[in-house]
């Protein structure tokens, strides 16, 4: 499944945008703070319309500024794992990871929470995580919304170095075993090296 982006959006005196492809695996948008990264991927999201533009994956059209096409993100099936996880704190692990289950999707929970390694923790609560358990489970809830693609948008900003490592390996698996495609945030040139079969500049 293939990425086909190219937008274009002012927000306040400041234009951002991003032209690329990129078939399946793992792509990284790379750049400095403030680039506008995360911007395009709330755009791809649907969270945030270009003013211009045109946003095709896998074969569907999400976006198309020229066609007056705009998917509604709903109908995107777009994974979302934010920056600081956003789980409900006052639901346990279980009930984050199931929130938005959505049909026969790729995994069952079980299935997702020992893919991810975070069986044990399912009758936790939030506030009891680590960041890097609490990104797992993130990244758990949006593999259960049944995506065709998932966007990670700085995933391990702010994990120290071994809760880093535990999270960017449940990613590799996500790359390699899962198949999904994936876009992703980062202003890590290591990290994104690592992981990326694609580096986008922004």
């Amino acid at each position: 499944m293939s990425f086909e982006v190219r937008v274009r959006k002012r927000l306040g005196d400041t234009v951002v945008g991003a032209t690329f492809a990129a078939e399946g695996g793992l792509t990284a948008l790379f750049g400095p703070s403030g680039a506008g990264k995360t911007s395009v991927l709330n755009m791809v999201a649907g969270l945030l319309p270009p003013d211009e533009g045109r946003i095709v994956v896998g074969g569907e059209v999400l976006f198309d500024s020229a066609a007056g096409v705009d998917v509604p993100v709903q109908r995107r099936r777009a994974g979302y794992v934010f920056q600081d996880g956003r789980l409900f704190p006052h639901m346990r692990v279980r009930e984050n990871m199931v929130y938005g289950l959505a049909g026969e999707g790729l995994m069952t929970p079980q299935a997702a929470a020992d893919f991810l390694g975070i069986a044990h923790l399912l009758d936790r609560w939030p506030r009891s995580l680590s960041g890097g358990e609490a990104q797992r489970v993130a990244i758990g809830r949006a593999l259960l919304s049944n995506p065709v693609f998932l966007l990670m948008d700085e995933p391990l900003a702010g994990l120290d170095r071994a809760r880093r490592e535990d999270v960017m390996r449940a990613i590799e698996r996500l790359r390699d075993e899962v198949g999904l495609p994936i876009l992703y945030v980062s202003h890590d040139r290591a990290e994104v090296e690592r992981l990326a079969g694609r580096i986008v500049e922004i």
